[in-house]
């Protein structure tokens, strides 16, 4: 899917959650946010498989991007899903930095992108590849 990406998981879906979360804080960055969209369709009478969205950011990274062009507002802060296929296989899935800078045509951000494009593949790799 363009401007996704997507990372396999080798731990389930609330251990790979807690496990990103965790690097999320470590690196800094406030977490406003987790919403579990399969409680949310329980509660609805629906089933679907986990699928919970974590919402975080930091105004240091975000704030320069909304201030060159503020509807990357609607983006930020990032977000990232947690979510269990139908095979069981548990998968880690954001938007790309670039993709984001792309679609509201946001000049000179390398910089960022490079730095916010580092940190979410660390924070993705350690949340689902790596043993505690």
């Amino acid at each position: 899917m363009e401007g996704l990406t997507s990372m396999r998981s080798k731990f389930g879906p609330k251990e790979t959650m807690d496990r990103l979360e965790a690097e999320i804080r470590a690196k800094g960055m406030k977490v406003f946010a987790r919403i579990d969209h399969a409680s949310g369709a329980v509660e609805a009478g629906l089933e679907l498989r986990p699928t919970k969205l974590i919402i975080f950011g930091n105004a240091r990274g975000g704030t320069p991007l909304m201030q060159s062009v503020q509807t990357v507002g609607i983006d930020l802060p990032l977000k990232a899903l947690v979510w269990e296929d139908a095979s069981g296989t548990t998968w880690l899935s954001y938007n790309k930095p670039s993709w984001i800078v792309q679609r509201h045509n946001i000049p000179n951000a390398e910089s960022i992108v490079s730095k916010l494009t580092a940190a979410l593949s660390a924070m993705s790799r350690k949340a689902t590849e790596n043993a505690v």
